[in-house]
């Protein structure tokens, strides 16, 4: 376990250090901040959100909202043994969520993020959200966009799933992600006077490819499994982990991923959901 001063002080640190180039950082334009107000507002009320991200458009609640959890599970046509993955604004957020980060989780976050990454880390222990049936872990990304980060800065960690129902295509506009989940219809059977879904219209997304998933929880921490492939290749992964699994005398990812038995990854990559 890692030493909660130092772990703090990294958090930090990571906090600090800029947004990935071609990123327009987390300011947003003045006429952008009246819908990020409301958008706020909505998820901490207990309501949906469509919002952008680097990959493609999610579909979120507040994480820490149970009801509003189970909303979105039943929005997406999804049952609780495929819990969403949480979207952070910064490391900062991961505190009292995660139990610890791994330096091998160091590394990628402070190379990859904000960006398409989702790691999967042992959930802290007195974490009292419920996301679903998470085994004990959490899937985490800070997205590369400067709406959702705003967003999230102000709602703290939200769940999200990509913005369509299961067994359809990811949205990758706004307009596809209305269709999906279209204003003020009723969500998953439920009629207790929910107002539907809002829509944040951030543009056109880079999709149709997701986040890469990768797990160092538990008795991952020296040894991460890629859980699925996504926009970040295992190459780039593996040149910012491998120094650290190295010099902890652990197998690099180049090399222990191709042992792994597929069935192992699929039954593991159940409990990540999005």
């Amino acid at each position: 376990m890692t030493d909660q001063s130092d772990r703090d002080t990294w958090m930090m640190r990571a906090q600090r250090r800029p947004i990935t180039p071609g990123t327009p950082g987390t300011s947003v334009a003045p006429e952008a901040r009246e819908a990020l107000e409301r958008a706020a507002a909505h998820v901490q009320g207990g309501g949906l959100l469509v919002v952008p991200t680097d990959t493609v458009y999610g579909i979120g609640a507040l994480a820490s909202d149970p009801a509003a959890v189970a909303r979105l599970l039943a929005a997406k046509g999804r049952g609780r043994q495929m819990p969403p993955p949480v979207l952070v604004a910064g490391p900062d957020q991961l505190a009292g969520v995660v139990a610890d980060i791994p330096s091998a989780a160091r590394a990628l976050i402070e190379t990859f993020w904000p960006g398409a990454l989702t790691l999967v880390l042992t959930a802290a222990p007195d974490l009292g959200w419920d996301l679903g049936e998470t085994g004990g872990t959490i899937a985490v990304r800070m997205p590369d966009h400067p709406l959702t980060l705003s967003l999230l800065r102000s709602t703290g960690p939200m769940a999200v799933t990509s913005a369509n129902r299961t067994g359809e295509p990811p949205a990758t506009d706004a307009a596809a992600a209305r269709a999906a989940f279209p204003s003020g219809a009723p969500l998953g059977g439920h009629d207790d006077g929910f107002e539907g879904v809002l829509v944040l219209d951030g543009g056109p997304t880079p999709g149709p490819v997701p986040s890469t998933i990768v797990s160092l929880a538990a008795d991952r921490a020296l040894a991460p499994v890629v859980l699925r492939h996504g926009v970040l290749t295992r190459a780039a992964l593996a040149a910012a982990v491998d120094p650290v699994l190295r010099a902890a005398g652990a197998s690099p990812l180049a090399g222990a991923m191709d042992a792994m038995d597929a069935m192992d990854v699929e039954e593991e990559h159940k409990g990540v959901g999005a």
